[in-house]
């Protein structure tokens, strides 16, 4: 009877345990939602995020992502860089209802290399803005869309 009670002691202690873990994993893994992603047009958007929309051209971002989408629910993007001191990585198609599409907070001494997929309502452009050193500097590529991500 003793082992009995020390077998149910044991199993609500490691059950108790294990559901605490997993009410606080939530708060540990959740991102940080900006207010830039509800807003409405690029420059808005980046003005929310960055405080500013001032940008300059860079050939050393690296932005992968595809000509053509056959499918604009899955559209795969890749950005890379080089440039020092990257804080921020950041993703935006111009024609979609909210143009943010992504962004990703570097921490320091990590590669500037991210990679996600996207959804894109229609043909557009994709941009991708890279702060690096206080200064925002992007690359831009037009995708064809055969078949709209968002609903179309």
């Amino acid at each position: 009877m003793q082992e009995k009670r020390r077998l149910l002691l044991k199993s609500v202690l490691g059950f108790t345990t294990v559901l605490g873990a997993v009410a606080a994993m939530p708060k540990l893994a959740m991102a940080k939602w900006s207010k830039a992603f509800d807003i409405e047009n690029v420059d808005g958007a980046l003005g929310e995020l960055y405080g500013s929309n001032e940008m300059a051209a860079s050939d050393q971002i690296k932005l992968k992502v595809p000509e053509i989408a056959e499918n604009g629910a899955v559209v795969p993007v890749s950005v890379k860089t080089d440039l020092p001191n990257v804080t921020n990585i950041s993703i935006l198609a111009d024609k979609n209802p909210q143009p943010l599409a992504a962004s990703f907070i570097i921490p320091e001494g990590t590669a500037a290399d991210v990679s996600i997929r996207i959804r894109l309502g229609e043909t557009q452009v994709v941009s991708a803005v890279v702060e690096s050193n206080g200064k925002l500097y992007t690359t831009e590529q037009e995708v064809k869309v055969t078949i709209g991500g968002c609903g179309g």
